[in-house]
């Protein structure tokens, strides 16, 4: 008995061939619709990554340091570990070698990446590659601070990541030291720290729970405080600096918009921070209106994609 589709003749070879080509055209349309349902997933899979990151608001004059914890704010790349992938802030992968991932404990870890002090640009670009290289990675450190997944206050979590971290046996795996201070030798502190080429401090309230965003159980504290903002344009220089960049239109995360135009090198303002980017700046006090006073650039925090 004839099918319908199975007929003698040219036609029959016509018609296979048309099959052919719509099972073709369906397997390529299906794996089209897979692919941006897999990368839509991945878009959504880091953000939902980036939003559970625990951020630092300033320390502001006249705060008591009794209640806090205090370790130096290290020059680093923010690194987060879920026991099974690292992470930068924004939840875009690291690259890191197979050997310093499977040293990592089944645990999730938050910390940073650091090479030492005023080392950022290398530790950086090494940190960024797309293919890790093998002994670069070997001279850093990932430093870590939190157990973001664990119960408890900060001084019973950082109680905790101790014993996690003598575990792992990892030289390169160390938690920062947590010390109590009064403000007297946290200022002491502070000024050492500046003095030797550090950022800072940060100082986390001994009995604050773990919580996304911008928390009140979590401060940095600077000589000159630093805040960071979203590039949203490029300005044209003037005079001396026609053909480079003028300075740069930054938007706050509150929305507000100003010009940063001072700390760049001829060679940044010749190649930028790309719009989008996310850059780091000093500041000196703040105008009635909230915006930062005799803001400097210092760097380019985040690139668009991480």
């Amino acid at each position: 008995m004839n099918h319908p589709f199975f007929v003698s003749g040219d036609l029959n070879g016509q018609r296979r061939a048309l099959l052919r080509s719509a099972a073709g055209l369906a397997a390529v349309l299906l794996c089209g619709v897979t692919k941006a349902a897999a990368g839509s997933a991945l878009q959504g899979e880091a953000a939902g990554f980036s939003a559970h990151v625990m951020l630092a608001k300033s320390w502001q004059s006249g705060m008591d340091p009794a209640g806090y914890l205090v370790s130096e704010k290290l020059d680093g790349v923010r690194a987060l570990w879920d026991g099974h992938s690292l992470r930068f802030r924004s939840g875009r992968p690291i690259a890191a070698p197979a050997w310093f991932l499977a040293g990592l404990p089944a645990v999730a870890l938050d910390g940073e990446l650091w090479l030492g002090r005023q080392k950022f640009e290398v530790l950086s670009g090494t940190v960024r590659k797309a293919v890790p290289v093998d002994a670069e990675w070997r001279a850093l450190r990932y430093m870590v601070f939190d157990l973001p997944e664990v119960a408890g206050t900060f001084s019973q979590r950082a109680g905790r990541l101790a014993e996690v971290v003598d575990s792992a046996h990892q030289p390169w795996l160390q938690a920062l030291d947590q010390s109590r201070m009064d403000y007297a030798t946290l200022q002491t502190r502070l000024h050492e720290v500046v003095a030797s080429g550090g950022e800072g401090l940060v100082l986390h309230h001994a009995d604050a729970l773990w919580s996304a965003g911008r928390s009140d159980g979590l401060r940095k504290m600077k000589v000159e405080p630093d805040e960071e903002g979203r590039v949203v344009a490029q300005v044209p220089g003037r005079g001396k600096y026609v053909g480079r960049m003028g300075a740069l239109l930054l938007e706050t995360p509150e929305g507000q918009r100003f010009s940063l135009g001072t700390g760049f090198t001829d060679a940044q303002r010749s190649n930028p921070p790309a719009v989008g980017s996310l850059v780091t700046y000093r500041y000196r006090g703040r105008t009635a209106s909230g915006l930062p006073k005799f803001a400097s650039y210092l760097r380019v925090r985040e690139a668009q994609s991480e």
